[in-house]
């Protein structure tokens, strides 16, 4: 076989391995994580989240959780909907929250362990448009998410299917949430969280779930979860507290994430910043206890700074990283998991900008030991947008964090003293007997960047890694297969969807 020929064979090779990366596997970081702040400053945060329960206090926009902190034993104003909390009695309910938990998949060899130094990828989500080389920029459709859905059970690196990969235009707002669900579990297997925004929908979510894991969907972890959102400064709206409430009731994992602008929602220093994310994040954790003393929460931040030329949130910046790793720093401190974030980016394409800035998230997060990194490939446009190049370009990245990550073998053997020996001052190793046995296993072997010379790299067409990153994601495509779910359950969920699409026709879930 002459050397085109061998290449050709090399590259076909590649590109079937690729499709998917490493094995899917749980992650761990074996090495203690980064801690930026010593444990009197983080005291002192803790302190001043508390004056901020206390004195300041928090507003909730739902008659329900108000009684239920007035019965909790907090102060409680019904008419300005404003709540005092002590802060022994936020710290008590916290208590109660497990320090992890396993979020279960329909298939059970796609479960992830949340908490501890567990490390798990999840893609975008609550984006509005798709990006790709065929169509370009344009609104997000059903057909698009379930693009989205494939390429992330594709991927072994991604340990999740997402929740909301992307706003469906093309599907009636009221029914949105229905879609979700059918297409998570029909072309996924892996874990996925529900939709949070009000009773309704979050009731549908878990009738969802009860149809694929039956009616128990606590034994053994959680089956799906929730993000809520806080709208920063100090208030939990009605439809974040609606959908706290309703999955905390079913047992269900709640990540509650503060989304807070430092210099526009909050003061524009990190430690003001960060005692006022600390205090939203506690108020909503011991809420969910005040629900189901029990329930799996996760600490969630998602603070970065304002850009203060424009106004606008600034991702990918060394004080989003400062926040990251001072949030799971907290996390720890009061024994529950944390939800980081991994590719977030300001940039408007897929180029330098939008790497270096994902990369200055990804590392800190993984450095600082986040349990869930949200938004870990695709991210692009400060998140209006879902990248299908940069979401193969990122997955290629989280492949190298998760052989990063593996252990290094330090046995006698990996010393290799007599190779050493036998080859001498001088030699190489390439022909060693050792070398022949192992070249091809023994490093990360990424098959996206192109580490050919000058002169093959023009012969290969001149292509650049978007180009490669594009060819990559439609053969993906071409050739997914949907894994296989029982008909009669695939039936019912298509059943359910149908039906409750038609009871929805013309609802408002969202006034």
């Amino acid at each position: 076989m002459d050397s085109t020929k061998r290449r050709a064979a090399r590259r076909e090779r590649q590109t079937k391995e690729a499709k998917s990366g490493p094995k899917f596997r749980p992650l761990q970081n074996p090495w203690p994580a980064l801690e930026i702040a010593s444990p009197e400053q983080i005291e002192r945060v803790h302190q001043a989240s508390i004056y901020i329960l206390e004195t300041i206090g928090m507003r909730f926009l739902d008659a329900e959780a108000l009684s239920l902190w007035e019965a909790a034993g907090a102060k409680v104003d019904y008419k300005a909907q404003h709540v005092w909390i002590d802060g022994g009695l936020v710290t008590d309910l916290i208590r109660q929250a497990p320090d992890s938990f396993t979020m279960r998949a329909r298939n059970p060899l796609r479960d992830i362990p949340i908490g501890g130094n567990h490390i798990s990828f999840f893609p975008c989500a609550g984006v509005v448009n798709v990006s790709n080389s065929q169509v370009g920029r344009q609104q997000g459709t059903e057909a698009t998410y379930q693009e989205l859905i494939k390429l992330w059970q594709a991927s072994n690196v991604i340990h999740f299917a997402g929740m909301q990969a992307v706003a469906m235009h093309d599907v009636p707002v009221s029914c949105r949430h229905l879609k979700t669900r059918l297409h998570g579990h029909t072309l996924s297997d892996k874990a996925i969280f529900g939709v949070s925004h009000g009773r309704i929908i979050s009731e549908d979510c878990l009738a969802a779930s009860r149809i694929i894991f039956g009616d128990d969907l606590t034994t053994g972890g959680p089956v799906t979860g929730c993000v809520i959102n806080v709208n920063s400064p100090l208030v939990y709206d009605d439809r974040m507290l609606g959908g706290l409430i309703t999955y905390a009731r079913a047992g269900q994992a709640v990540v509650i994430t503060p989304f807070i602008l430092s210099g526009a929602m909050s003061p524009i220093t990190i430690p003001a910043t960060i005692a006022q994310q600390n205090a939203e994040a506690l108020a909503g954790m011991a809420l969910a206890q005040i629900v189901n003393p029990g329930t799996p929460v996760v600490y969630g931040g998602f603070t970065t700074n304002a850009d203060m030329r424009s106004g606008s949130p600034a991702f990918g910046t060394p004080e989003g990283a400062w926040a990251l790793l001072l949030g799971t720093q907290l996390a720890r401190y009061y024994g529950v998991p944390y939800r980081g974030s991994g590719s977030l980016n300001t940039a408007n394409s897929v180029d330098a900008q939008a790497a270096y800035e994902s990369m200055w998230t990804l590392w800190p997060a993984v450095q600082a030991h986040a349990n869930i990194i949200v938004h870990a490939a695709g991210w692009l446009e400060s998140g209006l947008t879902v990248s299908y190049e940069k979401l193969i370009i990122d997955c290629e990245n989280l492949a190298m964090m998760q052989h990063f990550l593996g252990n290094i073998n330090w046995s006698d053997d990996a010393f290799l003293l007599d190779m050493i020996q036998k080859v001498g001052p001088g030699g190489h190793h390439f022909a060693t007997p050792h070398t022949q046995a192992n070249y091809r296993t023994a490093f990360f072997d990424g098959t996206l960047a192109d580490r050919s010379n000058y002169e093959r790299w023009l012969d290969g067409g001149e292509k650049d890694i978007v180009q490669r990153a594009a060819e990559r994601w439609q053969a993906i495509l071409r050739d997914f297969e949907a894994p296989k779910l029982h008909e009669s359950v695939q039936e019912e969920l298509e059943g359910f969807v149908e039906r409750r699409t038609q009871e929805l026709q013309g609802v408002s879930l969202y006034d």
